[in-house]
């Protein structure tokens, strides 16, 4: 919701919103003249959103500019939420109301029985309200339970009993869909709405008008109807009806990222992240969540959502933050260390096949070292690691754990030309603080024992590289 207020300057009366040259404009073609002046001044009308700019915005683009009502397809976690979210962004940011209606109409075209009659009465002196875009936006998860009269209406017993009459239209409590007149209704997995309650959104869509308790009132509502739904939904717990799918002009599919960069620019802006947690554990991260999602192991129909890589994000960071407060050490930055720390708390956010109960955190483990290995190779490509070995061979044994901070860590070891460049390959610079660069030692140390070119021995709170 929109804290600011409205310019002193707009218009309060009907008469005096005639005179600014103010129309009546519907929502979709709202929609449509903002996004073709975005397109066109080149700035980005889906702000936040990560790896659908070739996709998905595209096809949704075009849907809009045609004036379609949408539904999205997906996954869990593929972002359907908050891509619809940013449809408000594209309405007028302020736009003229009926002052206390019981719906958004537009001064100059008034729509319920009550406000027409005030129309009438007032003539260029009807009081006109100034509504926020963001107020504009409803949204609404169908669950099982909702009712015709939460989306539709229904008739007000508290209006009958001031004696009007059961016939009257104005004993109609409106639903959400009405409420919602000159704006978007976004309804979240729509398939859970029972098929009835969808049977009553036909009459909205396509022939704008509500009916309730056996009358219609014809109302010409102005909405953009979004919805979203998970493919799986379809044969799993329920369905969008047919006649209800012929009436959204534009299905369209959204995908988790598609490449390793967009999944780490995910994480990054959605992670809420309590220490720093460098680019090669979010790559980590990354590879994790992306072998997940390829895994016969992992029930592929629920999917990985993007929310996985995000608390594993966060997690680590804590971890880091914890180990800080153990050792006093700042700043707070995650090592490869914290990333033991996903598997157990991250394992219930996952839906396995039949037959793998009780190897869940084996599994993770696997995927987590394999991602590990692959981000380890990529960083140190070309860089001869040996010396590094070496020096663990020969007897400087490296503990790393809770209670060990990063300058600890780097003391263990003599003094070799290959930890500026494992620092440097890591992106940390030679004069960094010590909890920096051991992240980088010890992402190299990592990778010589995925390798089997060390040993790892490890306990509750200490693991030790030796040879």
């Amino acid at each position: 919701m929109s804290n600011s207020s409205p310019p002193a300057d707009l218009p309060r009366t009907a008469g005096a919103l005639r005179e600014a040259g103010n129309s009546p404009r519907g929502v979709k073609t709202e929609i449509h003249d903002n996004l073709l002046d975005a397109l066109r001044l080149g700035r980005d009308p889906w702000p936040g959103m990560v790896g659908f700019s070739r996709t998905v915005l595209p096809q949704l683009e075009r849907a809009l500019l045609a004036g379609h009502d949408v539904v999205l397809l997906g996954e869990r976690g593929q972002g359907k939420t908050r891509l619809l979210r940013t449809l408000a962004g594209l309405l007028d940011e302020w736009t003229p109301v009926i002052e206390g209606s019981e719906l958004a109409e537009h001064p100059l075209r008034p729509i319920t029985p009550a406000s027409r009659r005030r129309a009438a009465e007032l003539g260029d002196d009807l009081p006109v309200a100034w509504l926020h875009r963001d107020e504009r936006y409803t949204e609404k998860l169908a669950t099982p339970d909702t009712s015709v009269g939460d989306l539709i209406g229904d008739v007000d017993p508290v209006k009958v009993a001031e004696g009007r009459s059961l016939g009257d239209p104005e004993t109609i409590h409106f639903g959400l869909v009405p409420r919602s007149h000159r704006g978007i209704v976004a309804i979240n997995e729509l398939p859970d709405l029972a098929e009835r309650i969808q049977v009553a959104l036909l009459n909205v869509m396509e022939e704008r008008d509500i009916q309730v308790r056996g009358y219609t009132l014809r109302l010409p509502l102005d909405v953009l109807l979004v919805a979203t739904a998970n493919p799986e939904d379809y044969t799993n717990r329920g369905r969008i009806i047919t006649p209800l799918k012929d009436r959204f002009g534009a299905e369209i599919r959204t995908h988790y990222p598609l490449d390793l960069d967009a999944e780490i620019g995910v994480v990054r802006q959605e992670a809420r992240l309590v220490a720093e947690v460098g680019t090669p554990l979010l790559e980590v991260l990354a590879r994790f969540v992306r072998g997940l999602r390829e895994s016969n192991v992992v029930d592929q129909r629920s999917g990985v959502s993007a929310r996985f890589a995000v608390a594993a994000a966060e997690t680590v960071a804590a971890a880091a933050l914890r180990r800080s407060a153990l050792t006093g050490e700042q700043p707070a930055v995650a090592r490869p260390v914290d990333l033991d720390s996903v598997p157990a708390v991250l394992r219930g956010k996952l839906e396995f096949e039949p037959g793998e109960e009780g190897r869940e955190t084996e599994h993770l483990t696997h995927l987590l070292r394999r991602a590990v290995a692959e981000t380890a190779r990529e960083r140190f490509a070309g860089l001869d690691l040996t010396p590094l070995g070496n020096a663990v061979a020969d007897g400087h044994l490296v503990a790393t754990g809770e209670r060990v901070p990063g300058k600890e860590l780097l003391a263990a070891l003599p003094e070799l030309p290959v930890l500026h460049e494992v620092a440097q390959r890591a992106g940390v610079g030679a004069d960094e603080p010590p909890s920096r660069i051991a992240a980088a030692v010890e992402l190299a140390l990592e990778s010589l024992y995925l390798a089997r070119k060390l040993a790892k021995d490890a306990d509750d709170h200490t693991t030790v590289y030796g040879p």
